[in-house]
C-alpha cells in the first residue's frame, strides 16, 4: 500500500492489486470554523464524520451500482474508514459538478443580481475546475472541450449522469423529509474502455440539505438517513 495523495478530506493509497483505498478524514470544508460544501479549504474537524460519511457513501454507491449506474466503488469497511475503489482518470486535474435545485452558496453569491435566496432550479448543472488557487472556477462545455479537458460528447454524459444520480439522491432524502439544495459529484474515466463513472464519494460533506427547516450536518444526516429511517 502506497500513499499517492493527501487531500482535505481523505488520502488515497494503490493497492498491490492495482485497486485503490480511500480512507476517509474526520475533516470537513467550510471556512471560519463553520461547515460548508462549497469552500475550497478545509474549514474544521468533526470527530466521527469520516466514517458518518463513508456510511451513506457506502449506501448510495452500493444502490447506484444495483441500478447499474457506474461508479468506481468496489467495497468499504466502516469501521477503519476505508474503501475500496477501482483507479479513476481524472479529467484534467479533476473536475466538480454540482446539480443545484436551490439558488444558494455561489451561485447566489455569482448570480444575485438575477436570482432570489432560495429560488427554485430545475437541477442546475454546473462544473468546476478543482484549482484552488484560481477558486475552482465555472467552465463552460464549449471551454472544457476547446481546452482539451473533456470532449461535447462525454459532457453530454456527464451531465445526464449528474441529474439521474442527483435525482435519486433527492428521492431517496425526501422519504426521511430531508430537502436537497445542492449536490457536488466527481467523475472519472475508469476500466479498458474508459467509460464515465461516479467517483469519490456521495456523503454529507458533499451536499446542502436541510430536515424541519434546518440545515442537515454531516453527522446528522448518516443518523437521519440510516439510523431513524431504517
Amino acid at each position: 500500500m502506497k500513499l499517492i495523495y493527501s487531500g482535505k478530506t481523505k488520502d488515497v493509497y494503490t493497492l498491490d492489486d492495482g485497486n485503490v483505498m480511500l480512507k476517509f478524514k474526520d475533516d470537513v470544508t467550510g471556512e471560519d470554523g463553520v461547515f460548508d460544501p462549497g469552500a475550497n479549504t478545509v474549514g474544521l474537524s468533526i470527530e466521527g464524520v469520516g466514517r458518518a460519511g463513508l456510511r451513506i457513501t457506502k449506501y448510495f454507491f452500493e444502490a447506484l451500482n444495483e441500478r447499474q449506474i457506474p461508479t468506481h466503488y468496489i467495497d468499504a469497511n466502516v469501521d477503519e474508514a476505508t474503501m475500496i475503489v477501482k483507479p479513476a482518470e481524472m479529467f484534467g486535474d479533476g473536475l466538480e459538478v454540482i446539480c443545484r435545485y436551490k439558488a444558494v452558496g455561489s451561485f447566489l453569491r455569482r448570480y444575485g443580481k438575477y436570482a432570489e435566496e432560495g429560488q427554485s432550479l430545475d437541477a442546475f448543472v454546473e462544473v468546476t475546475l478543482k484549482d484552488d488557487e484560481r477558486g475552482d472556477p465555472p467552465i463552460s462545455e464549449d471551454a472544457l472541450a476547446m481546452l482539451g479537458i473533456l470532449s461535447k460528447e462525454e459532457y453530454a454524459t456527464l451531465k445526464n449522469l449528474t441529474i439521474k444520480i442527483a435525482e435519486f439522491v433527492k428521492a431517496e432524502l425526501a422519504k426521511c423529509d430531508i430537502k436537497l439544495f445542492d449536490i457536488k459529484f466527481e467523475f472519472g474515466r475508469v476500466g479498458d474502455d474508459r467509460h464515465i463513472a461516479l467517483i469519490d464519494e456521495i456523503s454529507g460533506g458533499n451536499m446542502r440539505a436541510f430536515h424541519s427547516g434546518k440545515p442537515v450536518t454531516p453527522l446528522e444526516l448518516a443518523t437521519i438517513l440510516l439510523d431513524e429511517h431504517k
